[in-house]
């Protein structure tokens, strides 16, 4: 894939009118791994056909499961059941996707076949210890570079894990989903106790899929008592990619856009209610259940935000929006504090230094600390050539900047938007954003 994608956008504008963004990320990986292991044929609505999602359908079409699509978001998954996963031939690729392989290495530890995961550049450099270090005390055989990075040697471990009651150090889903996933296939209760609410997913589409997993105030609990069965899923948007149009309506004058069938799981809602706190004008609306997952159509029009010092307890809970957040901060009037986000340096990129790295180019005060970022805001936003690491979100950020910049914005390395958006561009374009996509 060509790594040449250039975003130039020019400066001002507002955005206005009505949207679907694609299906959200989190749900359509779970939606694949689950449908493959239930017992029947999965039938998914609103998958989201971006490259993260799709390594993940590859991944399992390589150990055997037959899946038709997608076509139109829509996916059909003739499920193996839990026991029916085949070895693959190969090395397991899944590109930029640290949910495939987080979430894979727990499922793949207890099955009776060997594997390796690998990943691209970004990928290879991410954290993997703390998903292999509590799935070792499994039983799990899982084996990582010196660094603890992948690829990660799998040897299955089918019938050999032990439960564990295990409390995470930091909030984080991948590990707990991963930790569940192993559980399953586990001798005896796991347990998996978050420091702080992180999205519930996994939980909730296993109730879906009729396995049995419960809950104890901060603490999950599962067992290889259970089998799935198949269901229909209708996958809603992703509120993740929904955060760059509600940021982008807020800070640009003249803003009114209504975003259609969002997810709004309350371990999902940070972002809204951050923003809230800032000033922004954010109505939920229609709000229903789909799947035993609440959504709602979102309406936001321009409201001047004022800087705030962000509550810890909403970190976990926004921890993908803080690059547009910063954003939303350096157009506030004052001063927005962020701590308590260490985790966003272990992203796809360090994304405090990242963000501060562009912020300060275009001009705004932006300082980097250990586990957050200061920002003094409301000063007007130059223009300049900044950097995205190839990190989609990043690319997306500063994207969003361009509506309250004074000149052009230049983003590079902006080729993984393609891992979680790749409609972006031509939304943003359609709702009044002045951007060009030049390159492959």
């Amino acid at each position: 894939m060509s790594k040449s994608i250039t975003f130039t956008i020019q400066p001002g504008g507002k955005l206005c009118g009505e949207t679907r963004v694609p299906g959200d990320k989190s749900m359509s990986h779970r939606s694949i791994m689950l449908g493959s292991l239930a017992e029947g044929v999965t039938h998914v609505t609103g998958f989201l056909e971006a490259e993260d999602a799709l390594a993940t359908l590859q991944a399992f079409r390589d150990m055997g499961v037959e899946i038709e699509g997608p076509s139109n978001g829509c996916v059909t998954i003739h499920g193996v059941g839990k026991h029916g996963l085949k070895e693959p031939k190969n090395a397991l690729y899944l590109g930029n996707s640290g949910t495939s392989m987080r979430l894979l290495s727990g499922l793949l530890a207890g099955q009776p076949f060997n594997s390796v995961l690998t990943g691209d550049k970004s990928l290879s450099g991410r954290p993997m210890k703390r998903v292999t270090d509590p799935l070792a005390k499994m039983g799990a055989d899982i084996k990582t570079t010196e660094q603890g990075t992948a690829p990660l040697q799998i040897t299955g471990k089918a019938g050999q894990l032990t439960a564990i009651d295990y409390t995470m150090p930091m909030a984080s889903a991948q590990v707990k989903s991963c930790l569940l996933l192993a559980g399953m296939y586990a001798q005896g209760e796991t347990r998996v106790t978050e420091p702080a609410p992180t999205r519930d997913h996994t939980e909730r589409m296993l109730a879906g899929f009729a396995y049995p997993v419960t809950r104890e105030g901060s603490t999950a609990m599962i067992s290889a008592e259970g089998s799935l069965k198949a269901m229909d899923i209708d996958v809603p948007s992703d509120i993740s990619s929904a955060a760059f149009f509600l940021v982008g309506a807020s800070i640009a004058p003249g803003s009114d856009v209504t975003l259609k069938h969002v997810g709004i799981n309350p371990t999902r809602t940070g972002v809204i209610d951050i923003l809230r706190l800032m000033g922004a004008n954010i109505e939920v609306l229609n709000e229903r259940e789909v799947g035993g997952e609440p959504v709602a159509d979102l309406h936001v029009v321009y409201s001047p935000l004022t800087g705030i010092d962000i509550p810890e307890h909403l970190v976990p809970l926004a921890i993908d929006e803080f690059p547009v957040l910063f954003v939303a901060a350096a157009c506030a009037q004052g001063q927005t504090r962020l701590s308590g986000a260490e985790e966003l340096r272990v992203k796809e990129s360090d994304r405090i230094q990242v963000m501060a790295d562009g912020l300060l180019i275009l001009g705004v005060d932006a300082q980097p600390t250990p586990d957050g970022m200061v920002i003094q805001g409301g000063k007007p936003i130059g223009g300049g050539v900044v950097e995205s690491h190839g990190d989609h979100r990043i690319a997306m950020s500063f994207s969003i900047a361009g509506l309250r910049a004074q000149a052009p914005i230049t983003v590079l390395d902006c080729a993984n938007v393609n891992t979680s958006f790749p409609e972006f561009k031509d939304l943003v374009k359609a709702l009044g954003l002045d951007l060009v996509c030049t390159g492959a």
